[in-house]
C-alpha cells in the first residue's frame, strides 16, 4: 500500500510537466497529451475506470491487476477499431450502460472468478475505447494518443484501487457499496440523458 501511495504521489507531481510549453506546435506531435486527456474530459469514462479498479479490489487476489489489464488490453483494440474507422452500434448508449453495469456490481458487491470479472469489463472497455479512438483529433499521433489515453486509464483504475484497497474499518464496506450506487445512478443518468 505504501508503494501505491509512493507511486500516486510521484504520478501526480509530473502531471504539470504535461502542460503546453511550446506555442505554435502542431497537433501532429501532441497526440499522447490529447490521448492522456481523454479519458478525464468524460464523467462516463472516469466513473467506469475508477469503477474497474475499485470492483478489482473487492474481488482481491490477481483480479486485482488482471481485471483492469484486461480492460485496458480490450480498450486498445476498441481504439483502434475507432481509429480506423470501423463502427460499432450504439457506442454512447453502451458506454452509459456499462458505467450503470460497474456501479451495480460494486454496490451488489458481485464476486464472481477472475476470467468472468475479466471478459466482463472487457466488453465494455470495447465501447469506450472505440469512444476513444473515434475521437482521435486531426494530425495526431495515433500511437502517442492511444499511449496517452491507456496510461490515463491506468492512473484512474490504480485510483479506483487506492480507494477500493483504503481501510475504513467497519464502514469499509458500506462505503465500497455506496461508492458503486453512486456510480450506477451516474451512469443511469448518462443512459437517460
Amino acid at each position: 500500500m505504501k508503494r501505491l501511495r509512493t507511486l500516486a504521489l510521484f504520478v501526480l507531481a509530473a502531471l504539470p510537466a504535461t502542460a503546453e510549453a511550446h506555442t505554435g506546435v502542431g497537433l501532429h506531435s501532441h497526440g499522447f497529451e490529447a490521448g492522456f486527456s481523454h479519458p478525464f474530459t468524460g464523467l462516463d469514462h472516469m466513473l467506469a475506470m475508477i469503477g474497474v479498479g475499485l470492483w478489482a479490489a473487492s474481488l482481491g487476489g490477481r483480479a486485482r491487476y488482471l481485471v483492469p489489464l484486461s480492460f485496458m488490453g480490450v480498450m486498445v483494440g476498441g481504439g483502434l477499431l475507432g481509429i480506423a474507422g470501423i463502427a460499432l452500434p450504439m457506442v454512447e448508449t453502451l458506454i452509459a450502460a456499462s458505467v450503470a453495469a460497474i456501479g451495480l456490481v460494486i454496490l451488489l458487491n458481485v464476486r464472481v472468478p477472475t476470467p468472468l470479472a475479466s471478459a466482463f469489463v472487457g466488453a465494455c472497455a470495447l465501447f469506450h475505447g472505440h469512444a476513444h479512438g473515434a475521437e482521435l483529433p486531426a494530425m495526431a499521433n495515433q500511437w502517442g494518443y492511444v499511449a496517452g489515453f491507456v496510461l490515463a486509464t491506468g492512473l484512474l483504475h490504480a485510483a479506483g484501487l487506492g480507494l477500493g484497497m483504503a481501510r475504513f474499518g467497519n464502514a469499509e464496506g458500506l462505503l465500497r457499496r455506496a461508492a458503486g450506487g453512486l456510480v450506477a445512478v451516474a451512469g443511469l443518468a448518462l443512459f437517460a440523458g
